[in-house]
């Protein structure tokens, strides 16, 4: 079974729209026992960075999510939920984010002649081998909607890059967590074998 956690994020549907052509039993919950006792874990999302750091607080998930590692529980963070994975953001400035990789979101660069937010498509590059993108070629494309991007602290487990306006840590892997920032439920084929390796962490 695998939890998708509901923290009034929005992109819950398309994510478990996506899983169920998979062949998985998916639960949209924010309880802790249904959380803890599940498969997997996906915390999807897009909106503020801020916004949702104050539900994930209000409804008690922040330890919830951060048991989930610790049980190393397989759990992964797509697009604002990738980003909520790191430390802190730009645009929600003094908010903690959940501190499971070292690092921050900043803005991209209004200043050189390309639209921000990106939306569309476009192509990864993977440093390493890793669980999420395996089977994958360099130059698959997926589909981003974004305003902020990560900069990890830690390279080392940057398992994709992009580029827009600069090169950008387009996903990141450690043992069983992992999170992107483009939407692997709407990135077609490609995306529906990011999830299908997810579900085989």
């Amino acid at each position: 079974m695998i939890a998708m956690i509901d923290y009034d994020a929005g992109n819950i549907k398309s994510v478990e729209k996506a899983l169920i052509f998979l062949g998985c039993e998916v639960v949209i919950t924010r309880d802790p026992k249904t959380i803890l006792s599940a498969d997997h874990v996906i915390l999807p999302g897009v909106g503020s960075f801020g916004d949702a750091m104050g539900k994930l607080n209000e409804y008690g998930l922040v330890k919830v999510i951060k048991e989930v590692v610790k049980r190393k529980i397989p759990f992964l963070g797509i697009c604002l939920g990738y980003q909520l994975m790191f430390e802190e953001s730009e645009e929600s400035p003094g908010v903690k984010g959940l501190g499971i990789f070292k690092g921050k979101c900043v803005k991209f660069p209004t200043d050189m002649g390309m639209k921000v937010p990106q939306i569309g498509w476009n192509s990864l590059s993977f440093p390493r081998e890793t669980k999420i993108f395996k089977g994958l070629n360099d130059g698959d494309f997926v589909y981003f909607v974004h305003s902020y991007h990560v900069v990890s602290e830690d390279e080392s487990i940057v398992a994709a890059t992009s580029d827009y306006i600069l090169n950008f840590h387009a996903a990141c892997e450690k043992e069983n967590v992992a999170g992107c920032q483009f939407h692997p439920e709407k990135s077609s084929s490609v995306g529906m074998k990011i999830l299908k390796n997810f579900i085989g962490f």
